[in-house]
């Protein structure tokens, strides 16, 4: 099974008679364009006499023939479809959607005489064979809801009303809101977004107005970080090169492929294309800058693809693929709002009016299931389409339309914030049973790992439903305030850090195994909860150099820097390290960034050898062999037996002695291993875990 670049090579494969071609991936453009006797290559062999793509596919006009069509809710209502039925008559057709057409979102009208008709999938394949709906998947925890903001319902500011939800806002009110709410709606950028717009010309205008209203916001001080802003639409055809080369020729077919499915697009470029391609082609440089690339409009399939893999790029963490590499937000009007799949992508700004199947596509990008750190979809909508959205969800159901409601859209934040009052007062109860107060100081007291165990499962159930909160965009001031009166900042980093320090004690003893209780032995942790996409190597050493300052804008104290980095389980690794390299800081010293980035690797660097210093001493080892033997490990990451035995010879051991101290020793040495490898494999090492 091979995906087919053209219209050749999928004719020659459907005529193969070998075994490997006997399941073909395609599109139906391309089926489409073999089967038009009209069609621009099949008219050039009618003229030089050789056989139109049709009349070479003749020989299977009469087989049997299976075609599976996906997303067929957008592709099988045209010309295409017809041609298809028409030249393979014993074919069998499967379609597959998660929205199909029914009479309340028909738009295409088939044509008899002078009678019109609106078609629906059933009409187009008949006999549904099976329904598995929005709603199922979702109640089965296949797909996530939705949460919706309606931007302006129900909301004051400054005591002057938000536009009412039947009003647009302008395009720099939107603006201010997404730079206002990115934050909180991407779980601190954890995930990116897509902002969908109604035409070329609002992307456009949106791209732009990006550019200057996060300069205007630099401009105010340095603790504004710039969200990485993309666009792509497609390119008005008629202004794009028309070489004779295939490169051309390509890129040309790449797009009018792409826009029989981009009706707003194919439309909007209809109107001053030149315009049109001047701005995707300024756009399409700027990203070349960013990014470090060279795209061109004559290519433009290839600057559509590196958008899409920035975008699932953003799975990996910033220490391991720097957040400059990524997208935040891309402005689109028709690409990428069906069929692209993202789990980081959790938000969708909509400022285009949709429906029906369209909506439900739309919406659909944010809802793919990653782990409780996205606990949903997220919808900023900005014009207001309440009764859209009801409209859809009692469509595409399968239920009636409150009980899918429920289903479908998560609960309002007082809703769970009634929840969070729960899970504190539960904490609470549960530390006042152990004999102790309810503060984080007090967890170190909790005697047992059953009683250590339970504030773990009460603690981060607390931190579920605060990671929920974080991520309502529609929180008032008053939600807000009552959320901080509840668990203040403080108090809540305390806790996270007692709960990391907790769950590593016991996380070791669940994997040592023997004599641990059913309770310790069952916890499941969820570090995700705990981890952010703001604290990471970068951040923290930036931190530590500002608080050596004698002045600075959010400058920080020591003691609340540690307490920061121990409530997160970002550098769970290296917290220790980090946290006595600022006590080593000497008192009054101002150190710049670099500075503190030299300083703290050569600590490091002293620290683990003096660790190391410390395990040759209690094992009977050379301190210099010993560095060796870790060394050569840490360099190759391979772990070989041979140099543990060379290690041990000079102690003269017989085989017996040498099998105990060898697993001492590794038992020391493992979390030394471990730390230098930063999450890397050692090959080998697994032995002795």
């Amino acid at each position: 099974m091979e995906e087919n670049t053209n219209t050749e090579t999928l004719v020659r494969r459907m005529l193969s008679e070998d075994y490997a071609d006997k399941v073909i991936v395609t599109t139906i453009q391309k089926l489409g364009l073999a089967l038009d006797e009209n069609s621009k290559r099949n008219q050039s062999n009618k003229q030089k006499g050789k056989l139109t793509y049709k009349q070479r596919l003749e020989p299977l006009r009469d087989k049997r023939i299976v075609f599976i069509f996906d997303e067929c809710h957008r592709s099988q209502f045209g010309e295409n479809h017809k041609a298809i039925k028409e030249f393979f008559p014993k074919a069998q057709l499967f379609g597959f959607t998660g929205t199909p057409i029914f009479d309340d979102n028909a738009s295409y009208k088939q044509i008899d005489g002078t009678f019109g008709s609106f078609k629906t999938t059933k009409d187009i394949f008949e006999k549904e064979l099976h329904a598995y709906t929005i709603t199922h998947a979702i109640e089965d925890k296949n797909v996530l809801s939705f949460h919706i903001d309606y931007y302006g319902k129900d909301d004051k500011t400054e005591g002057e009303s938000k536009p009412k939800a039947s009003v647009i806002p302008p395009p720099e009110a939107v603006v201010k809101a997404i730079l206002e709410k990115h934050d909180a709606a991407t779980n601190s950028r954890r995930f990116n977004a897509i902002l969908a717009t109604a035409s070329i010309n609002n992307a456009i205008e949106y791209y732009e107005l990006f550019k200057t209203m996060q300069a205007q916001k630099l401009t105010k001080g340095d603790s504004f970080q710039p969200l990485n802003i993309a666009c792509v639409f497609s390119p008005p055809t008629q202004m794009l090169a028309k070489d004779n080369d295939n490169q051309s020729a390509k890129n040309l077919a790449d797009v009018k492929q792409l826009q029989d499915e981009l009706q707003q697009e194919k439309a909007d470029n209809q109107e001053a294309p030149e315009q049109k391609k001047a701005a995707l082609t300024t756009i399409i440089a700027d990203y070349n800058s960013r990014y470090d690339t060279n795209h061109s409009i004559n290519e433009f399939d290839l600057y559509y693809q590196d958008v899409q893999q920035r975008i699932k790029d953003h799975k990996y963490s910033n220490r391991d693929y720097s957040r400059e590499n990524k997208i935040d937000i891309v402005i689109v009007v028709d690409m990428l709002l069906t069929g692209f799949d993202s789990k980081y992508l959790n938000t969708l700004y909509v400022d285009k009016n949709l429906k029906h199947h369209g909506l439900i596509q739309a919406f659909s990008r944010t809802n793919r299931v990653l782990n409780d750190s996205k606990p949903w979809g997220n919808v900023l909508d900005f014009r207001g389409q309440e009764k859209e959205v009801d409209a859809a969800i009692t469509l595409f159901s399968g239920k009636s339309a409150e009980q899918a409601k429920e289903i479908w859209l998560v609960d309002p934040a007082p809703v769970v914030i009634e929840k969070l009052q729960d899970a504190v007062s539960k904490l609470d109860a549960f530390m006042q049973s152990q004999g102790l107060d309810c503060a984080p100081e007090q967890v170190a007291n909790l005697k047992g790992d059953d009683a250590r165990a339970g504030f773990i499962n009460h603690f981060k159930e607390v931190q579920r439903l605060k990671t929920q909160l974080d991520q309502y965009t529609d929180l008032s001031e008053d939600s807000k305030n009552h959320v901080e009166q509840l668990l203040p900042e403080d108090t809540l980093r305390g806790f996270k850090g007692m709960y990391l320090e907790t769950a590593q004690d016991l996380k070791r003893a669940q994997n040592k195994g023997g004599d641990v209780s059913a309770e310790v032995q069952q916890l499941d942790f969820e570090f995700v909860l705990f981890a952010s996409a703001v604290i990471d190597y970068d951040y923290i050493m930036a931190l530590i150099a500002k608080s050596t300052q004698k002045t600075g804008k959010q400058k920080m104290t020591r003691q609340q820097l540690i307490e920061l980095i121990g409530s997160s389980a970002n550098l769970m690794g290296e917290r220790d390290d980090i946290i006595a390299y600022i006590n080593s800081l000497p008192a009054g010293q101002s150190l710049n960034e670099q500075a503190i980035r030299d300083g703290y690797q050569a600590f490091k660097a002293a620290k683990a050898a003096n660790d190391l210093s410390i395990i040759a001493e209690k094992h009977g080892l050379e301190p210099q062999a010993l560095q060796a033997f870790v060394d050569i490990i840490m360099s190759r990451m391979i772990f070989d037996g041979e140099q543990l035995t060379d290690l041990l010879e000079p102690l003269e051991l017989g085989w017996k002695e040498r099998r105990v101290k060898e697993l001492a020793l590794m038992e020391d040495l493992l979390p030394v291993l471990h730390k230098l490898a930063q999450g890397r494999e050692i090959s080998g090492l697994a032995a002795y875990e």
